[in-house]
């Protein structure tokens, strides 16, 4: 594939994929991009241009096809800012901007790379991240014991770290961040959002299914769909459900209008002893089929069935079953709505930085649909 194409301008839906990634710089507010190339960059300058076409300034720094990422870089130096983001080519995530920056004022290191936690065993460990946030261990190798997260580069820095590297050819990540552990100088900011990448063939499907960009919604289930019981009460059988005024309208029209639906729901009635997983299980299946016969469709539901203090890492206000559908669903959430009725639904949302729905009675699931499907 890339004999005649560099690995950045592989097409996904007739758009090369470092199209994508402007394309999420320019909505994360920066305007300014300095490309580093070597490997048949004509193609990439013929493409992008001065990056007007795209709404934001394009420089170019090219240099032999040799060159490391380290050497890249310090031949650029004179283009370099004195505070910049520092992104690979090839790896694509939802920046969350604002939480982003924020860690690294409020860390106040040289230096904050992006660490993919890794819960999947989607790549191979390179990290370890230890208190406050500092990375501990750096190995490239990828062989030390105790890593757990990957390096995904989308990295803040001080230009003052790359005057570090020498002259000869090197890679940044082995020469710097070593250096930067030691001082405690290299941040990491930990993501449960996976990464994309266009730099192994394995996962090219993930990526083509990623950037497809499926409209898609998440929802709460008590309160959303169906009406919510008193604290510490649960609905456990069919007779206790008792659908929302709209609701059924509304699952409908996300999907005659092509949105992935997925429902999760804390369900600690389950820990508690007022229903088993059985009982859950057959609620969730009368539930599909009123959906069904309304014309709507779930792709699937998510249970967290922990007790309130068990600390897991799926019970809301936690994030873990949105993260759980994003891996499952190749979403990406930046683009997704969670709609709840609950303030710890909008804190998982947060954690997760995605757009986030309160549903109430001035704002039913139906209004808050309409609202999705005009977007369209």
């Amino acid at each position: 594939m890339t004999d005649h194409c560099p690995k950045p301008m592989i097409p996904f839906h007739g758009r090369p994929f470092l199209e994508y990634l402007i394309e999420l710089l320019r909505t994360r507010g920066f305007d300014r991009i300095l490309l580093l190339l070597g490997y048949l960059s004509d193609q990439i300058i013929s493409h992008f241009g001065d990056g007007s076409r795209f709404g934001v300034t394009i420089q170019y720094h090219v240099t032999p096809v040799e060159d490391d990422t380290g050497s890249r870089v310090r031949k650029a130096l004179p283009h370099i800012e004195p505070l910049s983001l520092l992104l690979y080519c090839d790896n694509y995530w939802p920046i969350p901007w604002e939480q982003l920056w924020q860690q690294f004022v409020q860390l106040g290191t040289l230096a904050q790379v992006t660490v993919y936690a890794n819960r999947d065993g989607y790549s191979r460990d390179n990290m370890c991240i230890g208190p406050n946030n500092l990375v501990t261990i750096y190995d490239k190798t990828r062989q030390s014991t105790g890593l757990q997260g990957v390096d995904i580069g989308f990295l803040i820095a001080h230009r003052e770290i790359f005057e570090q590297l020498p002259e000869e050819n090197c890679s940044l990540e082995k020469e710097i961040y070593p250096q930067l552990v030691r001082n405690q100088q290299l941040a990491a900011f930990l993501t449960e959002h996976r990464y994309y990448s266009v730099g192994d063939l394995r996962r090219l499907p993930l990526t083509e299914q990623f950037l497809a960009r499926q409209p898609a919604v998440i929802l709460d289930r008590d309160g959303v769909l169906n009406q919510r019981m008193p604290r510490a009460h649960y609905v456990r059988h069919w007779d206790e459900w008792h659908w929302l005024p709209g609701a059924l309208d509304a699952l409908r029209q996300l999907r005659d209008n092509g949105f992935l639906v997925v429902i999760i729901t804390n369900q600690a009635g389950v820990a508690r002893g007022a229903m088993t997983l059985d009982d859950l299980q057959q609620l969730h299946q009368r539930m599909q089929v009123d959906v069904r016969q309304a014309g709507g469709h779930i792709d699937a539901i998510y249970y967290c069935p922990h007790d309130w203090n068990e600390g897991c890492f799926c019970r809301k206000p936690q994030p873990g079953m949105l993260f759980q559908a994003q891996r499952d669903f190749h979403l990406d959430l930046s683009r997704t709505w969670f709609l709840g009725d609950d303030e710890r639904d909008g804190e998982a949302a947060r954690q997760a930085a995605m757009p986030f729905g309160m549903v109430d009675p001035d704002h039913p699931l139906v209004w808050w649909i309409n609202r999705l499907c005009n977007r369209l």
